[in-house]
């Protein structure tokens, strides 16, 4: 399939929108009441710290929404200010972030039903309006809602659109992408929807595993053993492996990222030689600014003197993982939660460790003063950390 065509086709229809409706001003007030907060904006004003009895907090320099995702959920509250009466659909969440998507279906706005991992658009009819979530949607699903003449509304965030355009670079050029990110998560579903070949490598590993293969070092059955549900139709290691192009899902950690794209031009260039490297190998920065200011502020925040760390986001919220991997390699105690709701009033917090279930942690704020850091992933309204913060300070007050 040309994506490119399409995309262009989709572009130019007038059941296709994805600038918005002009009614910012209309729905700046819901928005600024579910979600802005003025004790964070003080507590911005006051260097990003807070001082309350015992407890101090210390604010990340940059969390939370970021322009995407202002973008996205702005859009969402115009569509449904534009559509008053029509039913209006999202493909999946419009973001990460459970306080987000409950606000959106107290609006009367429907969510397709995902089944073994399948999405359902059965119930989508003519006429319905769609919206494509920030991260995107396959361009399957795009042709499906086309196709059955539905309104489209589409808040992917141009960093996410971005990658896109570089894959099909790579498909234009016979390479095949190399996309770093989670096989399952909806961006890079979406990304590798508008790639030729492609194979998806979670982390450095991954990454290394592939590189071996290519400089002869690996074994074909095991190889396609791993990485099965991880690539292309058809995909052969050893005939899509000679002409590689790096992309990465926009949330994933930006240093590995980094030193996954290092990784494949230092393999291509052993096997290839210097003459022949941009023969085989081909790189575009497609690292969300928005992610890196964010990882960026994490990093500068552990390295002050903090007792332990509250990340804030949904679970299945990738950006916000990552944040909570630089604590953990730090060797902070770190949290974290997806809501307020989880700290409780008896000192106990009930959180997700990374790669874990989740779990109930007894006496969670130590007596004595102490210093909380805190962050918030893309999709985490400033409200929601206001809530977090008034929670710590009644528990600091017991």
């Amino acid at each position: 399939m040309d994506t490119h065509a399409f995309k262009r086709s989709l572009h130019h229809s007038d059941r296709y929108n994805r600038r918005g409706f002009g009614r910012a001003e209309e729905v700046a007030g819901s928005l600024e009441q579910a979600y802005q907060s003025s004790l964070i904006g003080s507590i911005r004003d006051n260097g990003y710290h807070l001082t309350h009895g015992r407890l101090q907090v210390r604010l990340a320099e940059a969390f939370g929404f970021c322009w995407g995702v202002e973008r996205a959920v702005a859009m969402a509250y115009e569509t449904r200010r534009h559509y008053p009466q029509e039913r209006i659909w999202i493909t999946n969440e419009i973001i990460h972030n459970p306080s987000v998507n409950d606000h959106l279906r107290e609006m009367d706005v429907l969510f397709i039903s995902v089944e073994g991992g399948v999405k359902d658009f059965s119930g989508v009819a003519s006429g319905d309006v769609v919206i494509l979530p920030a991260f995107g949607a396959t361009v399957q699903e795009m042709q499906l809602l086309n196709e059955r003449g539905c309104h489209i509304v589409d808040t992917t965030c141009p960093w996410v659109s971005k990658v896109w355009t570089t894959v099909e670079k790579h498909k234009k050029q016979a390479f095949t992408s190399i996309i770093h990110g989670k096989v399952k998560h909806e961006e890079t579903l979406a990304t590798s929807s508008f790639a030729g070949t492609y194979l998806v490598v979670l982390d450095l590993e991954e990454a290394r595993l592939v590189a071996e293969y290519i400089l002869g070092n690996g074994n074909r059955e095991s190889f396609m053993e791993r990485f099965s549900k991880a690539c292309s139709p058809g995909f052969d290691p050893d005939r899509d492996l000679e002409h590689l192009g790096v992309a990465n899902q926009t949330t994933m950690l930006k240093s590995e990222t980094e030193e996954i794209g290092r990784l494949f031009e230092r393999t291509m260039l052993s096997k290839y030689g210097p003459t022949k490297l941009n023969e085989h190998f081909l790189a575009f920065n497609t690292i969300c600014d928005a992610t890196q200011e964010r990882q960026d502020a994490m990093f500068s925040l552990v390295d002050e003197t903090v007792d332990l760390m509250v990340v804030i986001g949904g679970y299945n919220s990738s950006n916000t993982t990552h944040l909570q991997e630089i604590a953990v390699s730090r060797g902070i105690r770190s949290f974290h939660i997806d809501t307020p709701e989880r700290i409780h009033t008896d000192n106990s917090i009930e959180h997700k460790p990374l790669g874990e279930e989740l779990t109930v942690e007894a006496l969670f704020l130590p007596s004595g003063p102490v210093t909380v850091g805190i962050t918030s992933g893309a999709s985490t309204p400033d409200r929601v950390v206001e809530h977090v913060i008034q929670r710590l300070i009644a528990l600091s007050e017991n």
